[in-house]
This record gives C-alpha cells, sequence and structure tokens, in this order.
C-alpha cells in the first residue's frame, strides 16, 4: 500500500533547497516593515551628519554668556573635535538620548521634552480626531447630495477654509473672543494651557484647562476638517459610478445601505492613508498654533530650540518627529491592506 500512496507532505516540505512561499499578506507586510526600518535608519544617519554640517562653533553655543570651568570646555573640545568615527558610534548607541544636554534650557534633553508631550497631544490630536470625524461626515454628504445647495455650500466653506492660514484665524478668533472687539465681549483666555495656580488635576483643573484649548482646537479642527471633507468627497464620487453599486441596488438595497455598506468603506481607503499620516505628524505639533495661543507644546519648543539654536535639543526633536511619521505611515500601509486585499498582491 505504501508504494502506490501519494507523497508525503511533511517530508517534502523539507527536502532541502526547497523553496518557502510566503502568503502574499505577510510578504506585503515583510516588504512594508523592512521599508520603514530602512527609512528611519537612513533618518537617523541623516540626522547625525546634519546637524554637525551647520556652521558655527558648538563650543561657544554652549559657553555663551556662562562663566564655564575651563576643565568642562576642555572637556566639551575634546567630545566636538573627536574623530568622526568615534562621535558616531557614541551617537548610534542610543540615537534619542544626546551626550550633551539642552544648551538653552541646562537640562537633560527628555527633561525639557517631557512635559511638552501632553500639551501637544492633547491639542493636535483632539483636533485631529474631531476632524476626521466632522470632515468624514461633511465629505460623505457632500457627495451624496453632489450638486445640490448642501453639496455647494459645504465645498465652498471648505475650500476657503483649506486655503485659510491656520495662525491668521487664529489670530482673528483670538482678537474677537479673547480681547473682544465690536462690542463682543472677550471670554476665552489670550493664552496659556491652564490658569497659574489652578491644579490641572482636578476637575475643576481640567474644565479650566480645556476653556484654555477651546479655541486653538476650534482653530485646528476647522482647518484640518477641509481637507478631510475634500478627499472623501472625491474618492466618494469616484466610487458612485462604480459597477458594484448598481448591482446593489438591482438586488433591491435601500440607498442607504447601498452608501453605508458598499460605497463608503471603498470610498474611505484614501482617507485612511491621510488620517494616519497626520496622526504622525501630531507629534510635531502645531508649531504657528502654539506660538499664537503661548502653549508650551513641542511646536513652540521647536521654535525656542531653533533660536539658539540648540544643536542637541533640535536633533532629538528631528528624530522624535520622523519616527512618529515613520511609525503612522506603517500603520496605514497595514491597515489598507487590512481594507482592500487587492493590495496585498
Amino acid at each position: 500500500m505504501s508504494l502506490i500512496s501519494g507523497p508525503d507532505t511533511a517530508s517534502r516540505s523539507s527536502v532541502p533547497g526547497r523553496r518557502v512561499v510566503l502568503a502574499p499578506g505577510v510578504r506585503y507586510g515583510l516588504s512594508r516593515l523592512l521599508a520603514a526600518a530602512g527609512t528611519f535608519i537612513f533618518v537617523i544617519l541623516f540626522n547625525f551628519f546634519l546637524f554637525r554640517l551647520l556652521p558655527g562653533d558648538p563650543i561657544s553655543l554652549y559657553t555663551r554668556g556662562r562663566d564655564v570651568d575651563p576643565e568642562i570646555k576642555r572637556q566639551l573640545q575634546a567630545r566636538f573635535n573627536a574623530p568622526i568615527g568615534e562621535q558616531f558610534l557614541a551617537y548610534i548607541k542610543n540615537p534619542f538620548v544626546p551626550e550633551l544636554p539642552s544648551q538653552r534650557f541646562s537640562a537633560p534633553v527628555w527633561d525639557v521634552i517631557g512635559p511638552r508631550i501632553w500639551p501637544t497631544l492633547l491639542l493636535v490630536g483632539t483636533a485631529t480626531v474631531l476632524a476626521t470625524v466632522f470632515g468624514v461626515w461633511l465629505g460623505i454628504r457632500s457627495a451624496w447630495k453632489r450638486g445640490q445647495r448642501f453639496d455647494k455650500i459645504a465645498t465652498t466653506v471648505t475650500l476657503v477654509l483649506y486655503s485659510m492660514p491656520e495662525f491668521w484665524f487664529g489670530m482673528i478668533l483670538l482678537i474677537v473672543f479673547s480681547v473682544g472687539v465690536f462690542g463682543i465681549p472677550g471670554i476665552f483666555p489670550v493664552g496659556g494651557l491652564s490658569t497659574p495656580g489652578v491644579n490641572i488635576g482636578t476637575l475643576a483643573g481640567m474644565a479650566d484647562v480645556a476653556w484654555h484649548l477651546a479655541l486653538p482646537i476650534f482653530t485646528l479642527t476647522v482647518i484640518y476638517l477641509a481637507e478631510y471633507s475634500l478627499v472623501m468627497r472625491a474618492s466618494l464620487i469616484d466610487e458612485m459610478g462604480a459597477d458594484y453599486l448598481r448591482t446593489a441596488r438591482a438586488k433591491g438595497l435601500r440607498e442607504a445601505d447601498v452608501r453605508r455598506r458598499h460605497a463608503v468603506p471603498n470610498a474611505l481607503l484614501p482617507t485612511t492613508t491621510l488620517i494616519f499620516l497626520n496622526l504622525g505628524f501630531v507629534v510635531g505639533g502645531a508649531i504657528t498654533i502654539e506660538y499664537v495661543f503661548s502653549v508650551a507644546g513641542l511646536g513652540s519648543l521647536t521654535v525656542l530650540a531653533l533660536r539658539g539654536p540648540d544643536i542637541p535639543l533640535l536633533q532629538t526633536l528631528f528624530l522624535l518627529f520622523s519616527a512618529a511619521v515613520i511609525v503612522a505611515n506603517l500603520v496605514a500601509d497595514l491597515l489598507y491592506a487590512r481594507l482592500d486585499p487587492r493590495v496585498r498582491t
């Protein structure tokens, strides 16, 4: 019986030299992971050489306006004048933690960055979530009522908002609703994250933070939702003429079900990529809005670091922002393949 039975599958797969064939989804995932890893390695190398090619004397930046001990100055000179290979080996051990402290704040870099992360995440993260929800809804409704009054008004308004500089819009809101003009009382704070002396860990403190962030969050939400709305509208309009929607209608599905179950999920694919890319930029903060509303986040910290220039702080911020975008892009690619099986093949 064994002579006429088929070859054993297990033994066949263990034949030396036999090629292992991975599933398309696994191949796609590995290719995205390798691409993200390669991009991050490039960013690390670029980050190392970029800030060492800047003009100027780094020693003078650290000793400017200070009474520095000669021994400390000698150690700084030894570090900066070390061979480039030695500097690279010291940097590559932990590129996120530079050897030198922040020049402007005279403190370890992460002691400076750490307290500013949560204000940025709270401000830009909340605005991004709100803009995504309202922008996608607005784009769906505009596309489904294409050419009608709602679509014309919504498209015109979103185009105007999309072309509006966010810092200018923020300043207008600040003047009108914080300072007060034309009889309109200034009801919102003019800046900052909270009222001095208020414990933000309490319920009253959280409400105070929300009151301070109301205008900057509204500014970013209004500006960002225009982008989501326009992309979603264009994507859904492209899907509305597809054959599978006519087939769904021919089967007797209601128009609302055709939109909800068939058109919108496929039209969300380009918007999904946009959402996750913007989530990656959340870490970078909104430099202009944080500056206008005096929010002590990573965006305003970047401005302060550039004025120095504070090389260790800039180097760490650049790497942090780049890593956030790379991770968000990787998640978007993997999720895109999950939503659309055609991508995996």
